[in-house]
């Protein structure tokens, strides 16, 4: 185990607890590593997510009733 880790008390549904074994199972993974992995992306994901707002910040804003007539005019709706 890495030298560097925190305990923490999660609790699971015990469906996604289930296959979470199983898959650690399958996987020959444990449970806490597959935890940890699916954490890492989830806020891997939300780092992109914040980057993509912070480019945007200086798009001008739009209605919502406006981009509903821009869709529509283009075809996509």
């Amino acid at each position: 185990m890495e030298s560097n880790v925190k305990r923490a008390t999660v609790y699971l549904d015990s469906d996604l607890h289930k296959a979470l074994k199983l898959k650690s199972i399958e996987t020959a993974r444990s449970i806490s590593e597959l935890v940890n992995t699916a954490v890492k992306q989830a806020l891997a994901e939300d780092a992109q997510d914040l980057a993509a707002i912070e480019q945007r910040a200086d798009e001008p804003l739009i209605s919502f009733p406006l981009m509903l007539k821009r869709l529509k005019k283009d075809g996509r709706i």
